[in-house]
């Protein structure tokens, strides 16, 4: 007579597992896409049930117990396991496709074309995650991602190389000064904290003498690179941003570069988790196909 398997209360178990993984319950209700609260209940009507702490330390600062470490170490080889066993049948021409994404090319480049991508295939539910959680390939909780590498040379098998990154000065319209266009010193740099040494890294490659006067004052910073820019196009001063965020406000004057824009080192690429997936190949082509349309953005040869 075949046993009858215990009920498990999977919930809780994935609660746990994703909390003890990531470290941080936070982490946890990004990845699961539940609420911090959510995960907290969930661990808590674990231990419950299994009559043990899995949990020690304070509210503040927890850490798992022996006990919780133990079944940690138990869980994660499963679940991945679990996830391995189904990946195959997720590779379907329609359904859910998951990427992974740095948020300001998100915001900035990937939503506006979006819509083309949901015209060609309406049956592939895009789902962009912009929590640096997410570009953990070692749980694999993505279908593709959109990443940054230093240079070529951190380049995996199987990764895609998209374009070089170009980084630039621009200004709104009517604020640049003299017979040479050269942006007012008396404006603010702006500055996007997720890259704090942008205007350094940008004048060290430019060639901006003492004809092309730079902003003097104090920086107006701002958290996120979409934020800086939008302070750029109201106005309130000049930003050092990468060419392909601000590439069609260029193109369509709400944004002018005085000077040109100057290679890094840094190189975006094309991650796809398993080759096997049909939805992630159907992205890639149509994200390769957007960036050889657009000439501010062409591919890296191969």
């Amino acid at each position: 007579m075949q046993r009858r398997r215990q009920i498990l209360p999977l919930n809780a178990l994935r609660a746990f597992e994703a909390a003890a993984r990531l470290g941080r319950a936070t982490a946890a209700a990004q990845e699961l896409g539940v609420t911090h609260g959510a995960i907290s209940r969930q661990i808590a009507h674990l231990e419950q049930l299994l009559g043990v702490r899995l949990f020690a330390g304070t509210r503040g600062q927890p850490r798992l117990s022996e006990t919780g470490r133990q079944l940690a170490a138990c869980l994660t080889p499963a679940f991945d396991q679990i996830e391995e066993a189904v990946r195959p049948f997720y590779s379907r021409d329609d359904g859910l496709l998951q990427v992974a994404s740095l948020s300001s090319f998100a915001v900035r480049w990937i939503i506006p074309r979006l819509h083309r991508f949901s015209q060609r295939h309406p049956g592939i539910d895009v789902r962009l995650g912009t929590s640096a959680d997410r570009l953990d390939e070692r749980r694999g909780s993505f279908d593709l991602a959109i990443t940054v590498l230093e240079d070529e040379t951190s380049l995996r098998p199987g990764d895609r190389l998209l374009f070089q990154e170009e980084l630039g000065l621009v200004i709104a319209p009517g604020l640049l000064a003299g017979d040479g266009g050269v942006p007012d010193p008396r404006l603010r740099r702006l500055v996007a904290s997720t890259r704090p040494d942008a205007w350094e890294e940008w004048h060290a490659a430019a060639d901006t003498g003492a004809a092309r006067p730079m902003p003097a004052g104090a920086p107006a910073m701002f958290e996120h690179y979409h934020f800086a820019l939008q302070a750029a196009l109201s106005g309130l001063g000049a930003c050092v941003a990468p060419r392909h965020l601000v590439a069609d406000d260029i193109a369509a004057g709400r944004l002018e570069a005085p000077y040109p824009f100057r290679k890094t080192r840094n190189c975006y690429v094309l991650r796809i988790m398993d080759s096997r997936d049909r939805k992630a190949a159907k992205f890639a082509a149509w994200l390769e196909e957007e960036l050889r349309e657009s000439a501010l953005m062409p591919i890296i040869p191969a």
